[in-house]
């Protein structure tokens, strides 16, 4: 179960860059839901590791926190 283990590693490190990004943006959850388009419960969901985003939802948030998508993805690459 080699692919399970890193999946859960990668949706880990996602989660956690998302917590971190946004409060380094020094905004809530509610402001970056307001951003994104998107619930206060789907960011609470996505930074507490119970829901992955599409490609779509990744773009929209990334851009509610003002980085892209790339800037992102490295930064969980690198944890």
């Amino acid at each position: 179960m080699k692919n399970e283990t890193e999946y859960d590693a990668l949706l880990d490190a996602f989660s956690r860059e998302l917590r971190k990004a946004r409060t380094e943006a020094g905004i809530s959850q509610e402001e970056l839901a307001h951003r994104a388009g998107k619930s206060i419960r789907y960011i609470s969901l996505l930074e507490s590791r119970k829901h992955q985003p599409s490609l779509a939802t990744l773009k929209s948030v990334c851009d509610g926190l003002g980085i892209t998508m790339t800037e992102f993805i490295e930064k969980i690459e690198n944890r």
